[in-house]
């Protein structure tokens, strides 16, 4: 990597203008998601096996929608049932439960907080959304579900000082701070982590 950045940096001094062009010595030109999923998941189901191997490749995306999409796209190559949790969102102030109705809640998609509808298989990696049990378990941990119960998930963790526990990840309460009003929502902190935004890969080994 460090290679790769001082070549790049001697390109930029010698066009002097900032702008660099990327030929195929640095990155390989896709021309579909379809493409682009095969190229980075490439034989998925004989090497996901590898936690090494899954551990060491993403794809980013700059929008949660994006994420969402490729996320399932590629989970739908990885044999076994989808199960499927929902959240129990609630609001915090009684008076307020007629003006914010569960259906209106269950629809918020808010960043760093899971969403109503989470949807896994055994087998497929998935990002740590909240700190658990610092600092084995943090915001931006990798893990991979090795099961799934009615209110545990068993995983072994990918990355970190932990790297090869097996951990339970349970259902906890989250309170987004930045609504107009206060609600919780009780749901497992996970996403699934195929695909995850530019924000969420910075800084994520």
């Amino acid at each position: 990597m460090l290679l790769l950045f001082l070549k790049l940096e001697d390109r930029m001094a010698k066009d002097g203008n900032g702008m660099i062009t990327l030929d195929r010595e640095f990155c390989n030109v896709v021309h579909n998601p379809d493409d682009l999923n095969n190229f980075v998941y490439s034989e998925l189901l004989t090497n996901m096996r590898n936690r090494e191997w899954l551990c060491e490749r993403a794809i980013v995306a700059p929008t949660n929608e994006m994420v969402g999409q490729i996320n399932e796209q590629i989970m739908s190559r990885v044999e076994g049932d989808i199960v499927k949790f929902l959240s129990v969102d609630t609001v915090m102030d009684t008076e307020q439960v007629t003006s914010y109705p569960v259906e209106f809640l269950n629809s918020l998609e808010l960043s760093g907080v899971p969403s109503h509808k989470l949807r896994l298989k055994v087998g497929v990696p998935v990002l740590l959304m909240r700190n658990l049990d610092a600092p084995r378990l943090c915001n931006g941990t990798r893990l991979q579900v090795t099961h799934l119960g009615r209110n545990i998930v068993k995983a072994i963790i990918m990355t970190g000082m932990a790297k090869g526990e097996n951990v339970l990840i349970p259902r906890i309460p989250i309170i987004p701070t930045d609504l107009p009003f206060q609600f919780k929502r009780l749901q497992f902190p996970l996403k699934i982590a195929f695909a995850m935004t530019i924000n969420k890969a910075q800084g994520k080994h």
